[in-house]
C-alpha cells in the first residue's frame, strides 16, 4: 500500500470517528501532495511523499518554536498536535548513534577526504536514511566527521 493510500485511509478513519481536527490536518497534507503532483504533472512515489511530509513537519516545528518563545501555548499545542498527526506516517527515526555509524560507513565507502566531498556524502546518507533522520542533523554529523 502506498503512502498516499495510507493517508487517504487515515482520513476516512478520522471522518468515521468524527475527529475533525485530524481530518483537517490530513486534508491539508493531501492538498500539499496534490499541489505538487499538479505542478510537476506526475504522480509522486513514496519517497517524494515522504519528503513532503518531512517538509510539513519542519514548517510546523518552526512555528512551534516561535509560538513557544512568544508564550502562545494555545497555538503551540495546535502545532504539536499537527506534528503528531503527520509524524505517524514517517518511519521510525534513527538514533544519533545509528546515524553516526551510517555517516562513518558512507564516508569510508566513498573514500571522502574533506569538505569538498560533503555533497556526495550527504546525498548517499540521505538515500540510506530516507525519512528516518532530519537532514539538518545529518549535515551536522557529516561536517563533524569530514573536518575531524
Amino acid at each position: 500500500m502506498t503512502l498516499k493510500t495510507t493517508i487517504t485511509d487515515a482520513v476516512k478513519t478520522a471522518m468515521k470517528a468524527k475527529n475533525m481536527e485530524q481530518v483537517k490536518v490530513l486534508r491539508n497534507v493531501q492538498a500539499a501532495i496534490k499541489q505538487i503532483e499538479i505542478d510537476n504533472q506526475q504522480d509522486l512515489d513514496d519517497a517524494q511523499v515522504l519528503a513532503i511530509l518531512q517538509k510539513q513537519i519542519k514548517q510546523r516545528q518552526e512555528s512551534l518554536g516561535i509560538y513557544t518563545a512568544n508564550g502562545r501555548e494555545d497555538l503551540a499545542q495546535k502545532e504539536q498536535f499537527e506534528i503528531d498527526v503527520i509524524g505517524q506516517f514517517l518511519p521510525e527515526q534513527l538514533s544519533d548513534d545509528e546515524l553516526a555509524k551510517i555517516v562513518a560507513s558512507t564516508i569510508e565507502q566513498l573514500g571522502a577526504a574533506g569538505m569538498k566531498d560533503m555533497g556526495r556524502v550527504m546525498n548517499a546518507v540521505k538515500e540510506k536514511t530516507a525519512g528516518q533522520a532530519d537532514p539538518a542533523v545529518i549535515s551536522g554529523l557529516v561536517k563533524k566527521a569530514l573536518t575531524a
